[in-house]
Parts: structure tokens; C-alpha cells; sequence
């Protein structure tokens, strides 16, 4: 397919989303479209698939000239739009899925065997290893990625645009996808590729065009640039990637955290110690217990067994109110389901911790609660227009910025931190290392769960690495490097586990 985007500008009453934009993407090509969080690259992907009309511009495909595009219309033209937050129902078959609102019909009954025929004939071409009949809620985020793209191919997609797909995989799955788009694109099929993880940007992607502030700034083929030059043009001026650890001595505080043989479903045996200044990495590859240790850290997944000690004492993992009331906070992985509460404000998002743990009155003031956002808009750098706004009225990263700035309302002595910058621009990111860093100083301890190399050496002073559920190797900062981290993630070297 040949995709010419000319002159795209499209208004939300006020504010201008996207002011002359344009994007050139040429038959087997993956297209890396880049921006910070509010840069315009979801509402021109949304107008390219039709979820609403652009105010002037247009649209030329194969050198035709398209109008009032709907998302019907588009999937008739061959493009697919695959979003950050998959669309597939978990309660259904991969099959079932597959053929949701395009059923095959005989007689006014669905063609069940057809379906799954057609269905497992795509999924094997792709290698996939999914079966047609698994239910969709038992496959990992990665396998349904693949059955994403399997229903973008099913139908015959020339074009599939990618929303931040490797954000809950890991590098492994991320290397099979890559896979899988190489050899589609071989094949003719394009790929318009939005991510702000510039390793996979120029591993993957032949071409670049970025935006910013809703404009057009530069276009043009990734091996003509490097990922320093990529990330000063998404911002706007020169970006020094600073180490924030690099020569800190490391930090000596009392342990705020005391975890003791700790086991439950998916990791076994942890014991660590945080101490107060100090920010410590967990991480591994998916299946290696990171994610439900998070949790269970804080009270919201089950320990089988072990202790977990704050400055206070013993903590009652039975209450997350009380682990909250005990010192400790966390930032979720995934905002979207854990971490906001999107029928409610912007300013009420921001007092959720607060009133769970300090709020002592009968009523809620109004004024306190706008005090408190104002307060921590400017800790975070939040650009939001009034407090009263529905969170979801945000860019993601300014979503998440949000999500963290509520629990500094605690003033907790421990802060967890899942995968506090999933999903969002490099900006946002930084704003958040800095924070970190700043909460480390003023004597706070932070126990940051993260499988980006690039994060965890910007802020970690020592990293865990987890490898089939137990502490394979715990790093000094010294130790901390890519190899290292990916040789005890992998196996490949083996310290602590038996």
C-alpha cells in the first residue's frame, strides 16, 4: 500500500491537535512514527482509521484520493489499527475473536468449523503456536499481540499500525514479534510503528517521521540518524542523557524494608533489605516472579510464607489499608486498569492515597484538595489545563505523572514502583527518574520493579535479578550492565538459585 497523508490538521474546539500534518509510508515498510505523550501521533493514526474525520486535508491511498473514512472503511481498505490496550474479549475463543462482527454465516447459524479452519490456517503461517481454540484469557500479552495481527491478516491488511506493542512483553517475545514483521514485510505488508523505545525503533524500523506539538517536524530513513538526534527532535532542543547515579556514593540509611524467605505462587524464598536513600531494581523476564513480587509486597497478591518488616514492625499483609497506614506505597503497572479511577477527576484521582490513609474530616474540602494538586503540578511538571478535568482528558504520561503524584500525598517511607514509566515519552520518563532520585535524597526508599536496562541504570543503587522465581544475583552499582543483568535474567549464569 501507498499512504499519503497531506496536510492533516484536526481541532478539539480550542486546541489544535494536529496543525498541517503530513506521513508518506510506501508498500513493505515499517514506518517508525515518533512523539512525545500529546505529540498528535494516536489522533492522525485515529483520523487514518477513521475514528473521526480530519477538519481539512487528506487522506491518498494507492494514489486515490479517500473520503469520509470509517473504521468499516478502513478495515475494507486494508488498514488495521492495533492499540496499546488490546481489543479482544479474554471470555472468548482466539477464533471466536477473530471473527468478532465478521462471523461466517450459513443458513443464519455461524460457521463454527470454518471459522476455526480459517483461524488456525492463519495462526500457523504466522508460527504463532496458538490454537485456535484457546480461550483468549489464557494466552500471555504477547501471544495476543500475534492473534491481533492474526485478525489484521485474516482480513487481509495492507496496512497495521502498531500503538506501543512491546510495553508488556518481554525481550524475547519482543524478538519473535520483530520476526513476524520482518517476514510480513517481505511480503508487502506495511507497518506504521509508534513507540517511544528507541532501541526497537531503529532495530525495526526502516523509516521515521516525527511530530511534535501536533506539527510536522522531520521525516526521513533511520540509518541517517542516531538515538541521541531522534530523542533532541522529539523534544525540542539538546538532551543530555545524564547519569543521575553516576559517581553518588552509595546510600547508608537504616532498612525501611526487611523481607524474609518470602514465598508464593510464582517466586520463592526472597529475602532483601531496603534501606532509607536507597533505590534497588528488580527485575527479569516475564515468568521469572517479578510481577506478582510486586504485589505481594504490597499486600495485593498472597504470600504462602515469610515476613515482611517495615521501621514499624511486622506488616499485616492481610489489609493493603494498613500496609498503606505502615509506611508504604505503590505505583501500578498498567494506569489503565490499576492506576486511575477514570470517571473521576483529575484532582480527585490525585487525593485517592490521601483519603485513604491521612483524611481525618467528615467532609472533603475542595480548596485542600486543589492546594494538594497544585502542589504536586509542580513537583511532577503536570500540563493540565484545569484540575477539574476527567483524568482520562490527559496524555498518558501525564496520566502517569498523576498516578505517582498521588501517592507523595502519604509521605510514605517505602514507595514500589511497577513499571512506573510503561507506555510513556521519553520527557515524562526523565521527570520521573528525577523524582526518584529526589526521594532518595530527601530519605525515602524506593524498591523500583523495571525490564528496561536504560531506567535501571539511570536510578537503581543495587539490582535484583530474578531467574524462575527466586534471586539469582543482587548487583552493586558497580556491577550493574546490560550483559550482566541479561546473563542472570537468562540463566546463563547462576548465583543464587539451587
Amino acid at each position: 500500500m501507498n499512504l499519503e497523508m497531506k496536510n492533516i490538521i484536526k481541532t478539539f474546539g480550542p486546541v489544535t491537535a494536529l496543525g498541517d500534518v503530513g506521513l508518506n509510508v510506501g508498500p513493505g515498510e515499517i514506518h517508525g512514527l515518533l512523539g512525545e505523550n500529546g505529540a498528535g501521533k494516536t489522533t492522525l493514526m485515529n483520523v487514518l482509521a477513521g475514528t473521526f474525520p480530519q477538519d481539512s486535508g487528506s487522506v491518498v491511498i494507492n494514489g486515490i484520493t479517500v473520503s469520509d473514512i470509517t473504521p468499516k472503511k478502513a478495515g475494507e481498505l486494508g488498514i488495521r489499527f492495533i492499540h496499546q490496550e488490546l481489543s479482544l474479549c479474554n471470555d472468548l475463543r482466539v477464533f471466536q475473536n477473530m471473527f468478532l462482527g465478521a462471523e461466517y454465516n450459513k443458513a443464519g447459524f455461524v460457521n463454527k468449523k470454518d471459522e476455526i479452519k480459517r483461524t488456525q490456517e492463519v495462526l500457523d503461517y504466522m508460527h504463532s503456536g496458538i490454537n485456535a481454540e484457546t480461550l483468549v484469557g489464557d494466552l500471555e500479552t504477547a501471544k495476543k499481540q500475534l492473534v491481533e495481527i492474526a485478525r489484521a491478516l485474516l482480513f487481509k491488511s495492507e496496512l497495521i499500525i502498531m500503538d506501543e506493542p512491546t510495553t508488556a512483553i518481554n525481550s524475547q517475545e519482543i524478538a519473535s514479534l520483530f520476526k513476524i514483521m520482518n517476514q510480513l514485510k517481505n511480503e508487502g505488508v506495511s507497518f506504521i510503528y509508534i513507540s517511544h523505545k528507541m532501541p526497537e525503533v531503529f532495530e525495526i524500523c526502516g523509516k521515521y517521521t516525527v511530530l511534535r506539538d501536533g506539527k510536522f517536524i522531520q521525516t526521513g530513513f533511520i540509518k541517517d540518524i542516531n538515538e541521541q538526534q531522534a530523542t533532541e527532535l522529539l523534544i525540542g532542543k539538546t538532551f543530555v542523557s545524564a547519569n543521575l547515579k553516576e559517581n553518588s556514593p552509595p546510600p547508608a540509611g537504616e532498612p525501611v524494608l526487611s523481607v524474609k524467605g518470602l514465598c508464593g505462587r510464582t517466586f520463592k524464598d526472597i529475602s532483601l533489605e531496603l534501606h532509607r536513600g536507597e533505590v534497588v531494581a528488580i527485575t527479569g523476564l516475564q515468568g521469572s516472579g517479578t510481577d506478582e513480587l510486586a504485589t505481594a509486597v504490597f499486600g495485593a497478591s498472597p504470600v504462602i510464607s515469610g515476613t515482611i518488616r517495615t521501621a514499624n514492625g511486622a506488616l499485616d499483609l492481610r489489609s493493603i489499608n494498613k500496609v498503606m497506614k505502615s509506611g508504604i506505597g505503590m505505583i501500578p503497572r498498567n494506569r489503565k486498569e490499576r492506576g486511575i479511577l477514570p470517571h473521576l477527576s483529575i484532582r480527585q484521582n490525585n487525593s485517592l492515597a490521601y483519603f485513604t490513609t491521612k483524611h481525618k474530616q467528615l467532609l472533603v474540602s475542595q480548596k485542600q484538595e486543589h492546594e494538594r494538586f497544585l502542589s504536586n503540578r509542580e513537583k511532577m511538571d503536570i500540563k493540565v489545563s484545569k484540575d477539574t478535568d476527567p483524568i482520562t482528558s490527559l496524555s498518558g504520561g501525564n496520566q502517569q505523572k498523576v498516578i505517582v503524584s498521588k501517592w507523595l500525598g502519604i509521605d510514605a517511607d517505602v514507595y514500589i514502583m511497577d513499571n512506573p514509566t510503561q507506555g510513556i515519552d521519553v520527557g515524562s520518563k526523565f521527570s520521573i527518574y528525577k523524582l526518584m532520585n529526589s526521594m532518595a535524597k530527601d530519605g525515602k526508599a524506593v524498591l523500583l520493579f523495571s525490564t528496561e536496562f536504560p531506567e535501571i541504570q539511570q536510578v537503581a543503587d543495587r539490582c535484583i535479578v530474578m531467574y524462575m522465581g527466586a534471586i539469582n544475583a543482587i548487583l552493586d552499582r558497580n556491577k550493574i550492565s546490560e550483559v550482566n543483568i541479561m546473563a542472570y535474567s537468562t540463566g546463563a549464569q547462576l548465583e543464587g538459585v539451587q
